[in-house]
């Protein structure tokens, strides 16, 4: 009788232990998709090797990815296209780790050259986040808007936890290189970040989705690390505005250069419109959850800026 008490004894403990963490699926980052992609000949037709967070496999050609097995994972390497003209960006990549592999977000220049004539470069930064992207991409003028951004989500965790690594750029500010305009220099150093929202979403009969913040947790990276494992960071359920931890950069998402998209019921992308902070009794309807190697809007950052990630779990 005392040996099975002590069995059924560890058993609830494991089960407590299990239920107070969840990884995310294929958040161990040690299996990718390759992706093989030929660019188009009018600027170079050079062959370049794409990286998904998924089940190991291929996906080759010039042709829109979707998420496999089940994986919640996009990132901010795509597949554009246009005017006919097939290009990649490759900001993401796997590397080893231990025994096994992590994520590598890099913030670099990307280059374009049509016909041997034209050069065009653009600051990319890498980021990784839960969700779809939206390919292929036929524009610049609004990359957000193929960025299906967050997946249903109704739980209520305590804290996301992960490894990372961080090397800054070195550089004392950052730039905003769009290439179609002269480079302009922001002020601030370039900081890698987590961006995690829970939020409660509901849609209107024109197909508009609008949201109450649930739940945040936004932080940026300003000091060169090594290998931290086990990191936490706090979700604050409510309104945050007055604590003292709030920063301007925690507000709520409505309008601006940084406005997120989803898809709607309609199959349309459409902004997210943030329009108040929820109860911390809400029950949330998605999660946002992302990692860049450079914060602010697009094309803007500090060449140089890195972010290893690794082992994402929610902590309840």
């Amino acid at each position: 009788m005392k040996r099975l008490f002590l069995f059924l004894s560890c058993v609830w403990q494991l089960t407590l232990i299990a239920q107070a963490q969840q990884q995310l699926k294929f958040s161990h980052f040690d299996q990718w998709i390759t992706r093989e992609i030929t660019e188009s000949q009018v600027i170079g037709g050079n062959t370049t090797t794409l990286y998904e967070i998924g089940p190991t496999g291929r996906w080759d050609g010039r042709r829109a990815f979707t998420n496999q097995g089940g994986s919640p994972w996009a990132n901010s390497n795509i597949l554009a296209k246009v005017a006919g003209i097939y290009k990649t960006n490759v900001t993401v990549y796997p590397e080893t780790r231990d025994n096994g592999k992590c994520v590598k977000m890099v913030s670099h220049i990307v280059g374009v050259k049509v016909l041997g004539i034209v050069n065009v470069h653009v600051l990319a930064a890498g980021s990784i986040y839960v969700g779809k992207m939206m390919e292929p991409i036929t524009s610049s003028s609004n990359p957000y808007a193929y960025l299906d951004y967050g997946i249903p989500f109704t739980q209520k965790p305590k804290a996301v936890q992960f490894d990372y690594k961080v090397q800054l750029s070195g550089k004392p500010d950052r730039i905003r290189q769009t290439g179609f305009s002269p480079v302009k220099t922001i002020a601030g150093m370039d900081t890698p970040g987590l961006v995690c929202l829970l939020q409660k979403r509901w849609e209107d009969e024109k197909g508009n989705i609008f949201a109450n913040r649930i739940g945040t947790v936004i932080h940026r990276f300003n000091k060169n690390t090594d290998w931290v494992n086990d990191a936490q960071f706090e979700i604050h359920y409510g309104d945050i505005t007055h604590e003292p931890f709030y920063k301007d950069y925690m507000k709520l998402q409505a309008g601006g250069e940084e406005q997120k998209y989803a898809l709607n019921s309609k199959g349309k992308m459409v902004k997210i419109n943030e329009v108040a902070w929820g109860s911390p009794d809400d029950t949330p309807t998605h999660l946002c959850l992302q990692f860049a190697s450079s914060y602010g809007t697009a094309f803007v950052g500090a060449v140089g800026t890195t972010f290893w990630v690794d082992s994402v779990k929610l902590i309840y």
